[in-house]
């Protein structure tokens, strides 16, 4: 079964599915793009590296690190010690544990040159929450809106705070932020909602070449289909993160329609 929404799909947001779904985007997006770079350019995948603490680490999706006893068990030695049983029942509570997290990008670059043309970003969950996620992430968008190097930042994700822009970007659940070197400080944002069509968007380049569309809503139409994701999940369950009032009964007529919720 395809892709039931005419847009994102809200259930892929889960953070169950999201590290995988963004994943395979970032491969199909090198995949699509590739033969209509060449020869004169190449699109490498790279990736960020670094720690997140505590509670953080829950809310990426980013499994719990299991710390293992060293050394060998003993046998308990007899004492005819009195023990005192606590009164107090402890609480089941967490402690901060650092967790390593690798997140992935896309570079378009020259193969003459070796200069990175364009980075295209899918957001993740940590660079749209406070913590070392969005800091790595923020410097990292400061430095390339400092030099020639081209920026499409695509984020498909309901939760977080957006990244900052000027002027009146106005509020959607979605965005896709173009933003040529060239023309710098003005960007083309492209916003869009839960109904709406992921719209298509051009690939900045250097000014002489012809820059291809990038069809971003075929490409996570292809993510849902290699991934299985019409048995993975559970059209019946909430949406995570919530949804908003009036897009939650949006989806529920929509389901229904489909026949994929009673």
């Amino acid at each position: 079964m395809p892709n039931p929404f005419p847009g994102m799909n809200p259930y892929l947001e889960h953070p169950d599915f999201w590290p995988e779904i963004h994943h395979l985007l970032i491969a199909i997006i090198k995949e699509s793009l590739t033969p209509l770079l060449q020869p004169k350019y190449r699109v490498a995948i790279e990736k960020r590296i670094y720690e997140i603490q505590g509670d953080t680490s829950l809310l990426v999706a980013i499994p719990d690190v299991s710390i293992q006893q060293k050394g060998h068990a003993t046998s308990p030695i007899a004492s005819n010690t009195a023990v005192a049983y606590p009164t107090v029942q402890p609480r089941q509570v967490r402690v901060p544990t650092a967790a390593e997290f690798r997140e992935g990008y896309l570079e378009v670059i020259d193969r003459a040159t070796k200069e990175v043309v364009t980075v295209i970003e899918v957001l993740s969950p940590a660079n749209k929450r406070r913590g070392e996620g969005r800091e790595k992430y923020d410097s990292k968008r400061n430095k390339i809106f400092d030099s020639s190097t081209h920026l499409v930042e695509i984020d498909l994700l309901r939760g977080g705070e957006p990244l900052p822009v000027f002027g009146d970007a106005g509020e959607s659940n979605y965005r896709i932020l173009v933003s040529r070197s060239d023309l710098r400080p003005i960007a083309d944002l492209y916003l869009f909602d839960l109904p709406d069509a992921i719209p298509a968007f051009t690939l900045p380049l250097r000014q002489e070449d012809a820059a291809p569309v990038v069809d971003l809503q075929a490409l996570i139409d292809e993510v849902y289909d290699r991934g299985g994701y019409d048995f993975e999940i559970d059209y019946t369950a909430d949406v995570v993160p919530p949804l908003s009032e009036t897009d939650a009964v949006w989806v529920d007529t929509l389901l229904r329609e489909r026949g994929l919720k009673p």
